[in-house]
């Protein structure tokens, strides 16, 4: 996509990003333009501190336009699972891990911008370090999520809870990852609302019932984080 390419040709000038990978729908052959988020990681040479930081939060915001987001890392710090890393999302910069998922799916159809490929920088994981990361993505955010029902009265949070549940569920089951539009149909909800949540994810304009999705939502994660493990 030309706005990554660009975005890449940025970085590169910067002379301490030294790779450039893609993860998410984009990666994955399931990028919707208008309704996917570009998911980014960089790596870079040494760790990003408060000047660097600036650095980015100057340059981002050009391309919130496009939804683009970019976690950085530190190559020396890549093996640390744990540690929170500088991320620019939905128009900020923020301090979180780059989760399992995101490294599953950097090693299972992750692409390369520029730099070195996925599985020369991230170790391969197995199904079973699939699963791991699913449930701990369930037992963590979405647990947490699970126990505030008054979340779920945003639209945006039903959506990607319905599809999250059932891209959990079935992680946790097959050691395999499953796409946003494949979750869709996959998602513990009526056959209307399943037509709904397809619509929107093809970027049509169609509303569901508030109150009703909210519930559907909020009683699937509760349902789906409790049988995930304790959280």
């Amino acid at each position: 996509m030309w706005a990554v390419a660009e975005f890449g040709e940025e970085l590169t000038k910067l002379g301490w990003v030294s790779d450039l990978l893609i993860a998410g729908s984009l990666a994955s052959g399931d990028y919707i333009e208008g309704v996917s988020d570009l998911d980014l990681v960089a790596v870079t040479r040494g760790p990003v501190g408060e000047k660097r930081q600036a650095v980015l939060a100057s340059l981002h915001p050009r391309w919130d336009r496009v939804n683009l987001g970019c976690a950085y890392i530190d190559g020396d710090r890549i093996g640390a699972g744990g540690d929170r890393h500088p991320t620019w999302t939905h128009g900020r910069l923020v301090q979180r891990i780059v989760s399992g998922i995101t490294r599953a799916e950097l090693v299972t159809f992750g692409r390369t911008v520029f730099g070195r490929q996925p599985l020369e920088l991230f170790p391969a994981m197995t199904a079973d370090d699939v699963r791991a990361a699913a449930r701990a993505e369930l037992t963590g955010y979405w647990a947490w999520a699970a126990r505030r029902p008054w979340l779920w009265l945003d639209p945006v949070i039903a959506d990607l809870g319905l599809t999250s549940m059932a891209r959990g569920r079935h992680a946790l089951r097959t050691g395999e990852l499953l796409t946003k539009s494949e979750a869709v149909e996959q998602a513990a909800a009526p056959a209307s609302l399943i037509g709904q949540l397809r619509a929107r994810r093809r970027g049509e304009p169609v509303r569901s019932p508030r109150m009703s999705t909210a519930w559907i939502a909020w009683h699937d994660a509760r349902r789906t984080t409790r049988s995930a493990g304790p959280s």
